[in-house]
């Protein structure tokens, strides 16, 4: 009797496949607004659909020294008072799963 394997492969090849297919449904998402009285919101999610709540965000002077650090809400939501001079605010849901924002895009 003679077994073909092209089942076999095409078997593990769905299941790398399924194991691996979450990693493509969760980029990071995240957007700044100036609020235009002295406020910036952030609001975070994955494109998955799912929260970014506890997410963490650092803001960091032009230097790249960080000012203040938090996390995302309960809403996916994050307001601070905006820094003077240049600044970022880094979106840190871990290791590739990062978004930097320079304080130049952040606008009303």
């Amino acid at each position: 009797m003679q077994f073909s394997r092209m089942p076999l492969l095409a078997a593990s090849g769905l299941a790398v496949a399924l194991l691996a297919s979450p990693a493509w449904g969760h980029t990071p998402l995240c957007a700044c607004y100036d609020n235009g009285d002295g406020t910036v919101l952030c609001e975070g999610g994955f494109s998955d659909g799912s929260s970014a709540s506890g997410v963490g965000i650092i803001v960091r002077d032009g230097a790249g020294n960080t000012v203040l650090e938090g996390k995302m809400n309960e809403n996916s939501e994050f307001e601070f008072t905006k820094p003077e001079g240049d600044y970022s605010v880094l979106f840190d849901a871990g290791e590739g799963h990062q978004i930097e924002i320079p304080g130049k895009d952040i606008t009303e």
